[in-house]
């Protein structure tokens, strides 16, 4: 490269570089004068604004002068407003203090006035039980002065009967069962039951029989109708129509000791002592042989269709509808008795036991829970009760929960017959009684029902249990009525006058107010 063109370049590279130079020194400048020409613009906005502000700032500072004059104006009424309230919250508060003070006043009050009706209300019970106390006492001194007057009344009776002064007697008994029914006392004590059975003539007498009466059952479906057995070989059929008694012979055969009888579905069923069963269907008689059944003495149901015959070492097993013997057990031990028990048929031995026949080929066997001889027996599933009847007289009454044994003294010779009816036993014996016994007393004591010159040999209630059918040894059926308000209803129509004053005060006693019997006919009976 020539020495020219170096100078060129190097001239050329000078020139570009100070054009350069030049044109960034102008721009520079020309930038500074720009940005100083806006920075003054700027500046002049400013100004503008500051003044804009300065203006609005003084229109704020009056604006906030008003509104401190507004808010000190507040404040004072505010401060005003608080002292009123403050002044009101104490008044209120004296107010409440006051009121609470009132109220510990009044409740102070209630307290004293509360103790004073509780001390009132006390003493008003005090007195209260006082009188209930003084009026009981004097219910209980009337009803012992009355129950004592009614058993008067009743043993009187009883005499004035017997000595024929019936019209008397009947008003003696209507008084004494008036006086005991009111005062709400045993209407079966003797005095009481005893003069209603005497005034009322509830008991009849039939001598139908030649031999013993050994058996009674009620006819089914057949109201007031019996049938009878005796061991004279008699078989008879009773209808009663008011007091009067209609009797119709079904069998008469002196060969025939018949010492049972069972009535099923209008067939009577009646057992020999020799050895045959009597069977009475409609009119219609059979007689069935029973061999290898020794000296037969009961009937009692098995099932529907089923009868046991017991006999003194055997059962046999008799069959309705094959109207036949189908089976037979030999048994190691004597009958004493039977009974029923749990509706099975219950068998008494010799021996101390007793035998529930569940089937003719199954007894339970068990001991009899008291000493000697069972010759008759009765059960309640709703007292829970037994009653053992011995052959020397005495009766049993075993409790099933308890276990305890109560020994009734009454009779005199062999029970023959037992029956509970709720919590009244009935008994009967060889001794020529019948009795009637409350189980539910404290101290069980025997009521004679019915007294006859012979053996007592069975009995039965009807259907409705208000009379009872007797059987005696001399063949003496006996009905008596056991029914207490038929009882006082007979004696009530058939009372024809009231007392006399004189009877009354001799009777009854002056300070007993007079009443006439008359106008209560009826009455007293039915309560």
């Amino acid at each position: 490269m020539n020495r020219k063109n170096i100078t060129i370049g190097v001239v050329g590279l000078a020139l570009t570089a100070t054009a350069v130079s030049g044109f960034t020194g102008w721009y520079l400048e020309y930038r500074h004068a720009t940005e100083l020409e806006s920075q003054l613009a700027e500046a002049q906005l400013q100004e503008k604004r500051s003044a804009v502000d300065r203006s609005i700032s003084k229109q704020m500072e009056e604006i906030a002068y008003q509104q401190r004059e507004i808010s000190d104006e507040q404040r004072e009424e505010a401060i005003q407003q608080k002292r009123t309230a403050d002044e009101m919250r104490q008044r209120s508060e004296t107010e409440r203090q006051n009121a609470l003070k009132a109220q510990q006043q009044a409740v102070a009050s209630e307290v004293k006035a509360q103790e004073a009706r509780q001390v009132a209300e006390n003493e008003r019970q005090i007195a209260e039980h006082q009188r209930i106390q003084a009026e009981l006492s004097k219910r209980m001194t009337d009803t012992l002065s009355y129950v004592a007057l009614a058993r008067s009344l009743g043993s009187l009776s009883l005499i004035q009967s017997q000595l024929g002064n019936n019209e008397l007697a009947d008003l003696l008994s209507y008084a004494s069962y008036l006086y005991i029914n009111r005062y709400k006392d045993d209407v079966y004590h003797p005095a009481i039951f005893q003069s209603l059975m005497a005034s009322s003539q509830s008991k009849r007498d039939w001598s139908e029989h030649n031999g013993s009466l050994s058996g009674i059952a009620e006819m089914s479906n057949e109201g007031n109708t019996i049938v009878t057995c005796s061991t004279y070989g008699e078989l008879m059929l009773h209808k009663r129509k008011g007091d009067q008694l209609q009797s119709k012979t079904l069998l008469s055969n002196p060969d025939y000791d018949f010492r049972d009888i069972l009535v099923d579905k209008e067939v009577v069923y009646a057992i020999c002592r020799n050895g045959h069963l009597a069977i009475i269907n409609h009119g219609a008689v059979q007689i069935l042989e029973l061999p290898r059944l020794t000296h037969p003495s009961a009937i009692s149901e098995m099932d529907k269709d089923n009868l046991l015959l017991i006999g003194d070492h055997g059962i046999a097993q008799y069959n309705k509808t094959r109207k036949m013997m189908v089976a037979y057990k030999e048994l190691d031990f004597k009958v004493i008795s039977s009974s029923r028990y749990d509706y099975k048929p219950l068998l008494f031995d010799d021996q101390g036991r007793q035998h529930q026949v569940q089937d003719i080929n199954k007894l339970v066997t068990t001991n009899v829970p008291v000493r000697g001889k069972v010759t008759a027996f009765a059960s309640s599933k709703n007292t829970k009760q037994r009653v053992y009847g011995m052959s020397d007289g005495t009766i049993y009454l075993f409790n099933e929960h308890s276990g305890k044994v109560n020994k009734l003294d009454g009779h005199l010779s062999r029970i023959s017959k037992l029956k509970l009816n709720g919590t009244r036993l009935y008994s009967s014996s060889y001794d020529g009684t019948m009795k009637l016994w409350n189980t539910n007393s404290d101290k069980i004591e025997p009521m004679t029902l019915i007294t006859t010159g012979s053996w007592i040999m069975n009995f039965i209630f009807d259907g409705s249990k208000q009379y009872i059918w007797m059987g005696d040894q001399n063949g003496v059926l006996t009905m008596a009525l056991m029914s207490v308000p038929m009882m006082v209803d007979r004696i009530s129509n058939k009372l024809k006058r009231d007392f006399t004053v004189d009877e009354w005060n001799y009777y009854i006693g002056r300070k007993v107010p007079f009443e006439s019997f008359l106008s209560q006919k009826g009455k007293e009976a039915n309560k």
